[in-house]
């Protein structure tokens, strides 16, 4: 099959596209044709080598978290997937590899594909949903009545976010530039803030929970606008002690997370804030909730670019560039198979 190879660490690496063997189902594992795959910052973290020390994956390896496609085979302990089903999925850290014609997926990371959604809409998914369910639903646990403020509305992760947290009843800020106002507003924000020209800490006050994916700086600056009691989760770091002994990190690992989060984590405690880092697991049972939401028309999928598998190194530089609204596809098929 063909699949694109990462042969070394290095930001901005380009990847190899070549034959490289077909993946083999364990017993509890189901073998997916990939039709459409998506883009995550994660992807060219991992390239750049930024997550060598939590995800120490050896080059050459195939990067890739995201997929929707057909079932082609399943293993003998498989009980829930058959030839033939649309399925997506996020495959778990160590098993990655949806920059392929085909992938072995372990039966618990995968869910049947909304019905709704084609399959470059589901590819979409996996990564992202699963990141906001893990923040909105599980973590934080998001009430009615409740104040979030999501940073960087129109990306990936805030997308997704503004829908789920309007469908939990919540009042939702978002950060955004003006270009993308209308758009946050359409998925249900009810406070858009410039960030150009806006200082969202001044405007904001008395949240619940913020959503953090970007620089220290604004990771800080949160602070401000949380009640005490309330809630910083960052998706894009430091990541904290707890992460680091959920991980299984080695003793020097978690000394440096501990140091690397030690600033963060003491002006929260003086704000009275938690602070967590959250880093997502694949989860198909969570995709299968997250499915029965897009068929209700709950949220929607945002799509900015689609991709042909050939032209992927120029989907992951668009997705580097930083300019992408929603989520980047890239398309193993001529056109969408729904």
């Amino acid at each position: 099959m063909k699949a694109y190879i990462l042969d070394r660490y290095g930001k901005g690496q380009v990847l190899r596209l070549d034959e490289v063997p077909d993946p083999v189902p364990a017993a509890d594992e189901v073998l997916v044709e990939i039709h459409a795959t998506s883009l995550n910052q994660l992807d060219g973290k991992i390239r750049d080598g930024a997550f060598k020390p939590i995800l120490p994956y050896k080059p050459p390896v195939v990067l890739g978290h995201d997929l929707a496609g057909v079932v082609v085979a399943v293993g003998a302990a498989v009980r829930n997937f058959k030839p033939g089903d649309a399925v997506y999925a996020r495959p778990r850290d160590g098993h990655i590899g949806t920059f392929a014609e085909r992938i072995a997926v372990n039966q618990a990371d995968l869910a049947l594909k909304p019905v709704n959604l084609s399959m470059v809409e589901a590819a979409s998914l996996p990564l992202v949903a699963l990141t906001v369910w893990q923040v909105l639903v599980e973590q934080v646990q998001l009430k009615a009545g409740q104040k979030i403020l999501i940073h960087a509305g129109s990306g990936g992760v805030g997308t997704l976010a503004i829908q789920l947290a309007k469908s939990l009843g919540a009042t939702v800020a978002t950060t955004t530039s003006a270009a993308n106002a209308d758009l946050v507003r359409s998925l249900g924000a009810d406070v858009v803030v410039n960030y150009r020209t806006q200082d969202f800490s001044t405007i904001l006050s008395g949240y619940d929970v913020v959503l953090n994916s970007l620089d220290a700086k604004t990771l800080e600056a949160s602070l401000k606008v949380l009640r005490r009691g309330g809630k910083l989760i960052s998706i894009s770091g430091p990541p904290d002690p707890t992460f680091a002994k959920t991980q299984g990190l080695n003793a020097v690992l978690r000394l440096v997370l501990n140091l690397m989060s030690a600033r963060i984590r003491r002006k929260a405690k003086q704000a009275g804030v938690d602070y967590a880092f959250l880093f997502m697991r694949a989860d198909g049972k969570q995709l299968g909730e997250i499915a029965k939401l897009c068929e209700a028309r709950t949220i929607r999928p945002v799509v900015d670019r689609v991709f042909p598998f050939a032209k992927l190194n120029a989907a992951m530089a668009y997705v580097d560039s930083g300019r992408a609204k929603g989520k980047v596809v890239v398309s193993l098929r001529d056109r969408a198979v729904s």
